[in-house]
This record gives structure tokens, sequence and C-alpha cells, in this order.
């Protein structure tokens, strides 16, 4: 009697060590489960974001073309300068969303945040001459490059620290999952 009891404790405990290593891989998965729907959530709230500040941008391009075209003779009037004033709003507001414009002007080309329409010169360092279209990143992340005109130079132009500084920065983001906006 004794021996069928100690065989049946026995087999208790086995089914018990099963059941609960059963539980620690249920809960485990469950884990990795909830950490991959956070991750897929945080992606999924990433991407959102960036679509609707691409469907954005044409209008702040727009509104910055505007202003930057106005005519002389209404450069004092207050309607005028208040519309003027929007480009500042909205630059305020796409910060606070964590957009940044990318610096294009004398900066040294770069094609991971830059898009060159043509390049002229026969100079050995290609700078950006002229911005045509304004780039911006989303937390670090390119989600629309800047299109430039670029110049060859033989000797580069010192470059301002603190906007090779944005680019050095955004180059480290780009090796992650680039968030794809339009090129």
């Amino acid at each position: 009697m004794a021996d069928k009891q100690s065989k049946r404790e026995s087999e208790l405990q086995q089914h018990l060590g099963e059941l609960t290593a059963d539980l620690q891989r249920v809960q485990a998965d469950f884990i990795n489960y909830r950490t991959r729907m956070e991750e897929d959530k945080m992606r999924t709230i990433a991407g959102a974001k960036a679509a609707t500040i691409l469907k954005l941008l044409p209008v702040i391009d727009n509104i910055e073309r505007a202003v930057g075209h106005m005519p002389a003779e209404l450069q004092d009037n207050e309607w005028a300068k208040g519309v003027a004033s929007l480009t500042k709003n909205l630059d305020k507001s796409l910060g606070e969303l964590g957009v940044a414009h990318i610096p294009t002007v004398g900066l040294p080309f770069d094609p991971n945040v830059h898009e060159a329409i043509s390049a002229e010169g026969d100079g050995d360092h290609e700078v950006v001459s002229e911005e045509l279209r304004a780039g911006y990143t989303l937390d670090g992340q390119v989600i629309r490059h800047s299109l430039v005109k670029v110049t060859r130079q033989d000797m580069p132009e010192e470059e301002p620290e603190a906007a090779q500084s944005i680019i050095d920065d955004t180059k480290i983001h780009d090796q992650d999952d680039e968030i794809k906006g339009e090129d």
C-alpha cells in the first residue's frame, strides 16, 4: 500500500511538474504576445501620424510659397502678416508633434536626407545650393526627403554644428526601420 501511494505521489508530482512547465510556457508566450502587440500598436500609431503629416505637408508648402511670393505692397498689410504668421504657428505645432525641418542650403549633399534634382560645377565636394521643397523628419526618421539643387565645389564650406548634428542623428535613425513617405 505504501508502495502504491508512493508511486501515486510520484505520478502526481510529475504531472504537477508538467502542468507547471506548461503554465510557465503559456505565461512566457503571453508576455511575448503582449510585447509584440504593444510594438505593433506603436508602429501603427507612428505610421498613422506620419501619413497624416505627409497629407498636410503639401498644404504647408503652398502656404510657404504664397508667403514667399507676397507682393511688396502687401508687406505691411495686417491680413498678409497674419497669413505669414501661419507658417510660424505650423512649424511650432509640427515641432510639438516631433516633426523637424531638414537643414539643406550650404550643407554637404546627403542622399539619406536630400534628393538632388540637378547638379552643377566640377568640384569634388557636393554642397546643397538651393532647396526646392522642404524635407522633414518625424522623431528622427525621414518622412520626406528635401528636393535640392547641388553645386560641386573644390573646397567644402564650413558646416554649422547644429545642422550637422541633425543630419548625423538622422543617419543613425535611418539605419532603423524607416517610416516611408513620398520621395
